[in-house]
């Protein structure tokens, strides 16, 4: 029976270590929810009923139709009321007319698996949406559209834009999903984030803003429009905010008609390669969501809920393939503590004080210098109160309504009936947990590989010709990341050594002298033009430069992106200029356009047997492995490779760059999701291209579980939320609560705790990478625990 390791510190103070053992359980399916949406200065009304909602981002492109029922169900186990999703337009409109809704493209099978487990959806269709998703979700053949600005008051743009739009709204209203349809689309947005860029289109700026929303608003969906990031957003389309502290920063909707929604809280960040995964606090999320509902916000959707996967060539510039995956569900779909845990008793806390909240009178008044109180009262008595501490250093003792209330640093405490603490966002006692990658497959044995090397085009083996450098992505027109510029010229000189220089405006470029590599250079995300200099060796006589540029990634924000650029501005050898001179080009490489990564396709290329004594550069490996057994996620750990792109049976799992080091001198990603949806039991075939120089044989195949969980709980922590207890008596709700706090396991779904690895209440020291028992410890401690929670899924500790 597989064996997953938990650790779990608790308090007084409590320590535990499990493992855990396999069993299943089944979640129960909801129905779908329907009807009228309005809103006021409040809130969203649906069905005549004010609603605080809490949202979820899950892009159903990010993970495969076969993750989507557990992944939406994790999102509702977690407190959330929406799902919410962008639409993105280049993966169903790749080529004009031509629409693709199958597979992971398939939106609507994606909003009606939301409806069945009872949730709401808002759709975001853009269709502009950013989102580090390749040229910002827009097709690259809108560039090539005659007289097209992109997102202007346009007419070819607003042509596209408005066919598209009405679209996916006539294919949302056909399959009855808008909620005035009974369907549970309550939400919609047109555009995105596009007051950032606004003043750069002058006055055709607001002329857009105006158009867009009475166009979205003209196709009678029957449910709310918002903007993000927009605060002219006409009336009736609602302003809402994005960011990490809308409480503290947002000035607010742009009419006290309309109600406070926060469309984007970020969880953590993007992440490009090169930099370190930012971690953003459960405590810190916790706070600003409080805050916001403080100050009247009765909407929070937190992007991302669950990130996932950019497969193919989907990320836009410099972007990982994984995507968020520090968010409450990482890019496998398993629960990240605490953050998951801590949200979901906050949206608990909060769900508590919703009658006040949308029914009562508000007022704020200061509880010290760094201290406030916001109090709603409702109209039949009922109280709920927020106590802010603003200060990050100290914590701070406040007296509200005649009582004392401690408050840690930077904090709220929630109390729903106004005498009572359920929640304090900086009080976290959630467990916390870590994953682990199990080795199932090493891919070590040189036998089972192939191989197969790209041939350097020279100018005579091309067939695009110019007598200038051409931009890179108007030429590749997005069919592919790479561009050969190829060039020849006579060099008659006794002095074979000479300078070659050339400037790109990025992303990657590799330079082959004479069929022979000589030196690769890159930009950034932030920097993407770069200039590669190098001492080369030529012939005396005619010499063939092959210059292959690479994108990593199109472009996804700022103004007129329809003008960004990429590739070659300028080549010099020695003292010689060849910017102007007869080039040839070759749009991608030869195993793409034979797609030798697909089983069809492998059969187009000789593949050789691997040998490892000669590695070079644009080499294609193939192999085959078995699929792990189980259900747990599966991922290639690419650490021993370097920069290109890998496939498992003809499916991209995306670009991978290893070689590139962040500044603690780490690849940004190692580890690669495959979906269990790609594979076959048995021979399944992964094909890499490798631009660089890296090692096949060091792959492994592993699975990801969750594997040590810890909580730790003293005296001043509360109990759960869940504890306590709404009554009616006589028009009045009672709230009571449990009275000590305590610390509840949680195994992974499917699994039961097998053994207890530590247990100590009492002064136990450490956390959950290092434990020990303190001065004081209680004997008896692992007993106790062990009959509380051996071969169960669950268990608590008072």
């Amino acid at each position: 029976m597989a064996m997953v390791q938990l650790l779990l510190l608790l308090s007084w103070w409590f320590v535990l270590m499990m493992a855990v053992a396999n069993g299943r359980s089944s979640d129960e399916e909801g129905k779908g929810k329907g009807g009228s949406v309005t809103y006021d200065g409040r809130s969203l009304i649906i069905n005549g009923q004010h609603q605080i909602l809490f949202s979820a981002s899950i892009h159903y492109p990010r993970s495969t139709p076969q993750m989507w029922p557990s992944l939406i169900a994790k999102a509702k186990e977690g407190g959330v009321d929406v799902i919410q999703t962008y639409v993105f337009w280049n993966l169903h409109e790749p080529q004009q007319g031509q629409y693709k809704f199958s597979e992971r493209r398939d939106i609507v099978r994606f909003i009606k698996e939301i409806q069945s487990q009872g949730l709401y959806a808002c759709l975001r269709i853009g269709p502009f949406i950013e989102g580090e998703w390749t040229y910002g979700g827009l097709p690259f053949w809108l560039h090539d559209v005659p007289g097209i600005v992109f997102r202007s008051d346009n007419e070819p743009f607003k042509n596209h834009m408005q066919r598209f739009v009405t679209k996916i709204v006539s294919l949302m209203k056909s399959e009855n999903l808008f909620a005035s349809q009974g369907g549970p689309i309550i939400l919609s947005q047109i555009e995105n984030e596009y007051g950032t860029v606004e003043p750069a289109y002058h006055e055709k700026g607001p002329r857009y803003v105006r158009w867009a929303a009475k166009m979205a608003v003209g196709l009678q969906t029957g449910t709310p429009w918002v903007m993000c990031k927009q605060d002219d957003a006409p009336d009736p389309v609602i302003n809402a905010c994005n960011g990490m502290r809308c409480g503290e920063t947002w000035k607010g909707p742009n009419s006290p008609d309309k109600p406070a929604i926060w469309t984007e809280n970020w969880t953590s960040f993007y992440q490009v390669y090169g930099t370190e995964p930012y971690l953003r606090s459960a405590k810190d999320i916790a706070f600003h969501v409080a805050l916001f509902i403080a100050k009247n916000g009765s909407y929070v959707n937190y992007y991302m809920y669950h990130g996932g996967t950019n497969f193919g060539r989907t990320a836009s510039s410099f972007m990982l393939t994984s995507y968020y995956d520090q968010a409450p569900l990482d890019e496998f779909g398993l629960i990240r503590e605490p953050k998951w845990g801590h949200l979901k008793e906050l949206h608990a806390a909060i769900k508590l004080c919703s009658k006040p909240l949308l029914t009562g009178g508000y007022e704020t008044f200061p509880l010290g210098q760094l201290q406030e109180a916001y109090v709603f009262k409702g109209n039949a008595g009922e109280c709920a109160a927020f106590l802010v501490n603003n200060d990050d250093r100290k914590s701070s003792t406040v007296v509200f309504q005649n009582s004392s209330y401690e408050l840690p640093p930077k904090s709220i405490s929630i109390l729903p009936d106004c005498k009572t603490v359920a929640f304090n966002t900086a009080k976290v006692s959630t467990q916390i947990n870590t994953r682990s990658m199990t080795i199932r497959h090493k891919l070590h044995s040189k036998e089972t590989w192939e191989e197969y090397t790209e041939t350097i085009p020279n100018f005579d083996n091309t067939s695009l010709r110019a007598k200038t450098l051409l931009e890179h992505m108007n030429t590749t027109k997005d069919t592919s990341d790479y561009l050969w510029y190829t060039f020849r010229f006579q060099h008659n000189s006794s002095d074979a050594q000479s300078i070659l220089s050339v400037q790109s405006h990025g992303h990657v470029l590799h330079a082959f002298v004479n069929g022979e590599f000589t030196r690769s250079a890159h930009g950034s995300r932030d920097n993407p033009s770069f200039t590669l200099e190098n001492t080369v060796n030529l012939n005396d006589g005619m010499n063939d430069i092959a210059l292959l540029s690479a994108t990593v990634g199109l472009p996804d924000s700022g103004a007129y992106l329809q003008r960004k650029v990429a590739g070659l501005r300028s080549v010099r050898v020695q003292d010689k200029y060849f910017t102007n001179y007869d080039w040839g080009y070759q749009v991608g490489l030869i195993g793409e356009k034979l797609q030798i990564y697909k089983k069809h396709g492998s059969s187009n290329v000789q593949w050789r047997r691997f040998r490892n004594s000669i590695p070079r550069q644009l080499t294609w490996y193939k192999t085959v492995f078995d699929t792990p057994a189980g259900d747990d996620p599966i991922a290639l750990n690419l650490n021993s490779m370097g920069k290109g792109e890998a496939w498992v049976n003809g499916e991209s799992i995306g670009r991978y760059w290893v070689s590139l080091k962040t500044p603690k001198g780490n690849p940004s990603q190692t580890w690669y999701h495959v979906p269990r949806s790609f594979l076959k039991n048995t021979k399944n075939q992964l094909v890499l291209l490798e631009e660089e120089t890296g090692n096949p044989l060091e792959i492994t195949i592993a699975t990801i579980a969750i594997t040590k969980v810890y909580g730790h709980v003293n005296n001043s922590h509360l109990p759960r939320v869940s504890s306590w207890v709404r009554q009616s008596q006589r028009g009045d709700t009672n709230i009571k609560k449990q009275q000590r706090p305590e610390v509840q396991l949680n195994c992974p779904q499917g699994r039961n705790i097998s053994k207890i690895l530590f247990a100590s209440f009492g002064t136990p020291k450490g956390d959950y990478k290092s434990y020990a028992m303190g001065s004081c410890h209680s004997s008896n401690s692992r007993a106790i625990v062990e009959k509380a929670c051996i071969g169960k899924g669950r268990c608590s500790v008072p």
